[in-house]
């Protein structure tokens, strides 16, 4: 890939981005445990009760949903819509499977506290967050 005509994706996109994935993920565990959450009368703390019971679950997902995506699509569907892609910070290609990965549990531990690792974005010139940094990785508009 031509480094000359590289953009690095904005802010905004990046967000939509998360907001997107993070809404599939959710939509994914209301349905994985769809029968336990209307046997719960419907109530929002009860619902939350469920969601606390099967955090270790719910992290599971986002860590294989994240680190498959990027490595096999170079994006996960939120960046597909939002029109950005994950490439590796060195060649510029594809992100290698490790990578991948590897970027994936870090941003979940960023998520996991306060997203002091997603406000790392804002503050360098390559805009990488604490995963995209640890990944070695970039995202890019395509």
């Amino acid at each position: 890939m031509n480094s000359e005509n590289l953009q690095l994706a904005s802010m905004p996109s990046r967000i939509k981005a998360f907001v997107i994935d993070d809404l599939l993920i959710s939509l994914v565990f209301v349905a994985l445990f769809w029968e336990q959450i209307t046997s719960s009368d419907g109530q929002l703390i009860n619902m939350l009760i469920i969601m606390n019971e099967h955090v270790m679950q719910v992290l599971f997902l986002k860590f294989i949903y994240q680190g498959f995506f990027v490595w096999y699509y170079g994006a996960t569907v939120g960046k597909i819509i939002a029109k950005i892609r994950v490439i590796d910070y060195n060649s510029f290609e594809r992100v290698s499977l490790a990578s991948s990965f590897l970027r994936s549990i870090t941003r979940i531990f960023s998520e996991m506290f306060f997203y002091i690792g997603f406000i790392i974005g804002f503050f360098n010139d390559g805009k990488q967050t604490l995963h995209d940094k640890i990944g070695r990785t970039l995202v890019i508009n395509v």
